[in-house]
């Protein structure tokens, strides 16, 4: 884990619980977990990159992962295995410099290449014995963040990462 330069990141089920909301309106609504928020927010901070890669398309994944500036943001997108080739290209980084967390089938070939991989807890059994790490939160309930500490506890001394962070000038995005 302390190679990690780039964290990659499914949407539904590891974001949010997976549930979709489709209103009368035809617009879909997703839950997601401010403490997820700090901890993308916490890696930033600490200087590493963030990605999403997804199959589904929405407005509020555009929307949230905007406030939460992740770098990198893909949806609609059926081979995620060759949006990740690129991105590594683009980025000069190797599959050993990044990790990855996804829940279900269709995360598998980039959970396999990872350097890390990780899965919530909620995720499908195939996942789950896949992956390097499942995380003891579901996921869109503190999974991301549980991956995220988990990389920062290498790389950094958390704790003074911490202070750093609450007594420097940021603006939190939750």
């Amino acid at each position: 884990m302390k190679n990690i330069k780039l964290i990659i990141l499914d949407v539904d089920g590891v974001l949010t619980d997976g549930s979709l909301y489709i209103g009368s309106n035809q617009v879909e609504y997703k839950q997601f977990n401010t403490q997820d928020g700090m901890g993308i927010t916490l890696a930033h901070y600490a200087g590493l990159k963030t990605a999403i890669i997804t199959g589904r398309k929405s407005e509020a994944v555009t929307k949230r992962a905007k406030e939460l500036k992740i770098n990198y943001v893909y949806q609609g997108i059926s081979n995620k295995l060759e949006v990740l080739s690129e991105l590594l290209i683009e980025l000069g980084l190797t599959v050993g410099e990044i990790s990855y967390m996804g829940d279900d089938i269709n995360d598998l070939p980039i959970l396999k290449t990872a350097g890390i991989s990780f899965a919530p807890d909620n995720a499908v059994r195939l996942v789950k014995e896949s992956v390097d790490i499942v995380t003891k939160h579901s996921g869109g309930n503190g999974a991301v963040r549980e991956m995220v500490e988990a990389i920062l506890q290498r790389q950094t001394n958390f704790e003074v990462l911490v202070q750093e962070f609450i007594y420097g000038k940021n603006k939190v995005i939750q």
